[in-house]
């Protein structure tokens, strides 16, 4: 287990090798704001990831898209996930306000 630091809700949560963050947050009971259920289309979850980027799985294709698409091409220059996509391999320290 890993632990991922939730911000500015300041909670630790534990996270499964391979789970995305939205789907360990979910697990332990938390609210993670989507509006597309998970698939990685509306950007809703995205978040900051402060510490712990390279303790994520790569963006694939898929990601890059939507944030692209919804977010702009800048959006790719910015420490920026969608949390229902970036699988957890470490420790992370992530920023989304929303959660609850």
């Amino acid at each position: 287990m890993y632990k991922v630091h939730i911000l500015p809700l300041d909670v630790v949560i534990d996270a499964a090798e391979g789970s995305s963050i939205m789907e360990a947050a979910n697990a332990t009971g938390l609210y993670w704001p989507t509006t597309c259920g998970g698939q990685g289309e509306c950007t809703t979850c995205a978040g900051i990831i402060l510490s712990g980027g390279q303790s994520l799985s790569e963006m694939g294709r898929s990601e890059r898209r939507s944030l692209t698409e919804n977010r702009g091409a800048a959006a790719l220059g910015k420490p920026l996930r969608l949390c229902c996509q970036a699988r957890v391999y470490g420790d992370v320290e992530v920023q989304k306000p929303g959660v609850r």
